[in-house]
């Protein structure tokens, strides 16, 4: 009953963005399939398929070098509403499986391609990972401490904020678009666009003089001494981010320090040694006794929790934020709907694991499949071994 069911998804492998768009577009209730190589389903390049990010979808092996390998697929994209694919540009042309090959058979379909750097530009070509697409785009140089070197936010910002959302985004709008004009079209989501469209709040804080380019000296990047990390005395941390002035108040109510002549909130000047005395008032209690004196207030203060704390706090155990399915901890889906909700549509299946059902389902008789077996074009994982 997701808000995406009836949409079916082509989805060949590939690692990072790619695969996470194809979990996303699950999760809301669209059909995907995900096209794996046949080495890694057969041969000694077997791998595993990702615990969390390979969810609810099914998985086919197919040899996309062989002829009848690729006719399977391109039979998949007869019937497809999207095609996701994560290769260097060009790749997919060459394999005969390119968008104007694609839209040709189905003129509906909405052809997502992720890459780093896009499918044009001096850099399209290059190899590259989410540090490298979040440093060009001027990001990752505004991400750390003062007098440190810049910090990678491990690969959110690339590969999952500026690249597999943007990709996910773009399909579903090319899907409403295609509804009303019967075409489909080819969306290219690149890492670099989506990292650089994130700090567009930054890029307006700059123009008009509230951001400078010097690291850990603004508002949101540890320079206020009201919205960082601070230790306590037990070796965790707290969070705080009282920005509003009223919230700004309740913080130096609850550390004790609301009665003196403080220096005005916002005065720059005074943030560095504001920082000092947050940091040796926080280190004087443990975490447990901060998140005491801040429950129920509105300071903005909150313990910052490991993955394995997060599981357990109230308010993530109350909202099924982080859930357990096929007894694996993972995130639930996201966003809500009132009336149409996402879910995790199944476990993780083996590479490979569904090739002969699906096939079925989508079309392909059964002397079909089994002649595609026959030619080596395709293959289905054996089973997982009974643990029993």
């Amino acid at each position: 009953m997701g808000a995406l069911t009836g949409v079916k998804v082509v989805e060949l492998s590939g690692i990072g963005p790619g695969p996470f768009c194809g979990m996303l577009l699950s999760d809301m209730g669209a059909e995907v399939v995900r096209v794996e190589r046949l080495q890694v389903v057969t041969g000694e390049q077997r791998k595993i398929n990702d615990a969390v990010v390979g969810r609810g979808r099914r998985s086919i092996g197919v040899d996309l070098k062989h002829p009848d390998g690729l006719e399977c697929v391109l039979r998949l994209v007869d019937r497809a509403d999207a095609l996701i694919e994560g290769f260097r540009p060009g790749v997919t042309e060459r394999l005969g499986l390119g968008p104007d090959v694609c839209a040709a058979r189905n003129p509906r379909l909405v052809y997502g391609r992720m890459t780093g750097w896009g499918q044009d530009g001096p850099l399209a070509q290059r190899a590259g990972h989410d540090i490298n697409y979040i440093a060009l785009a001027g990001v990752l140089a505004h991400i750390g401490r003062a007098g440190a070197p810049p910090t990678p936010p491990l690969n959110l910002v690339g590969d999952y904020g500026g690249g597999a959302m943007f990709l996910a985004f773009g399909i579903v709008c090319a899907l409403l678009e295609a509804r009303a004009s019967g075409e489909g079209q080819v969306v290219d989501a690149a890492m670099v666009d989506g990292a650089a469209v994130l700090m567009a709040p930054t890029w307006g804080f700059r123009s008009t003089g509230l951001f400078t380019e010097d690291r850990g000296e603004n508002l949101l990047d540890s320079g206020a001494h009201f919205y960082d990390v601070y230790e306590t005395a037990d070796g965790e941390f707290m969070s705080v981010g009282a920005i509003e002035p009223q919230f700004y108040a309740e913080l130096l109510r609850g550390i004790g320090l609301d009665g003196e002549d403080l220096p005005r909130q916002m005065d720059k000047a005074s943030w560095s040694a504001l920082k000092k005395r947050f940091a040796a008032i926080f280190a004087t209690k443990t975490r447990a006794e901060w998140c005491a004196i801040f429950d129920g207030t509105d300071a903005c203060v909150a313990p910052v929790l490991t993955m394995t704390e997060a599981t357990v706090n109230e308010h993530v155990v109350a909202r099924d934020t982080i859930i357990v399915d096929d007894n694996i901890a993972q995130p639930a889906p996201a966003p809500r709907f009132s009336r149409t909700p996402g879910a995790i549509q199944g476990p993780t299946p083996p590479l490979g694991g569904d090739t002969d059902a699906t096939l079925a389902d989508w079309g392909f008789s059964a002397s079909e499949i089994a002649q595609l077996h026959d030619a080596g074009a395709i293959a289905q994982a054996a089973p997982p071994e009974s643990s029993a």
